[in-house]
């Protein structure tokens, strides 16, 4: 497969798994491919980050997949096996050094409360657990400098998750949450 583009594999009795029976493939952003795939069995990535959104146009509960073989929906952390809509994600800002070493930024900075006020707290790295690193477990605003993060409902990396690309965010809503709840946070890396 070329660089960006992601597979879906699905059989009609929707028992198969591991890359088995009918096969959908994208290389750019779709809207609605549900009538091509019904139930989604396992996905492929090949090149690029994407995000699955579980209802067309890009609606519903939504999973940030990196390059990889998701066997079961379990693996992408799917609440079930239906996805109906897709789209890359434009994840970093990388530099190639003289040496051919790659370096990307990841900068985001996080507040307490809404319209980018309150104690700010400004991160590189991923945090597995807001609440035991930093004692607070809701954001209500941020703003993404550099590279592409998501975040997640509950601890290491699980639950609802949420795409943040560059640009600001002042409430939760504009993420997609209906609460500041967030628990733990990562870079979207290639």
């Amino acid at each position: 497969m070329p660089k960006g583009q992601i597979q879906f594999q699905r059989s009609s009795q929707g028992l198969r798994k591991n890359f088995q029976g009918r096969r959908y493939e994208s290389d750019r952003d779709c809207l609605d491919f549900h009538t091509d795939l019904s139930r989604c069995n396992s996905i492929r990535v090949e090149g690029g980050a994407w995000v699955v959104y579980e209802r067309p146009n890009f609606a519903g509960n939504m999973y940030v997949l990196t390059h990889g073989e998701y066997p079961e929906y379990q693996r992408w952390m799917g609440l079930n096996d239906r996805v109906s809509s897709c789209k890359s994600i434009q994840t970093l800002n990388c530099v190639t050094l003289l040496n051919s070493y790659v370096t990307c930024k990841y900068q985001i900075q996080l507040f307490e409360k809404g319209d980018f006020s309150g104690q700010m707290n400004e991160f590189t790295e991923d945090c597995p657990s807001l609440m035991e690193q930093f004692h607070f477990r809701e954001i209500h605003s941020c703003k993404v400098m550099d590279g592409a993060w998501v975040f997640y409902e509950h601890p290491n990396f699980r639950g609802r998750q949420y795409l943040l690309e560059r640009g600001e965010y002042s409430k939760p809503m504009e993420w997609g949450a209906a609460s500041p709840v967030v628990q733990s946070f990562r870079r979207i890396m290639e």
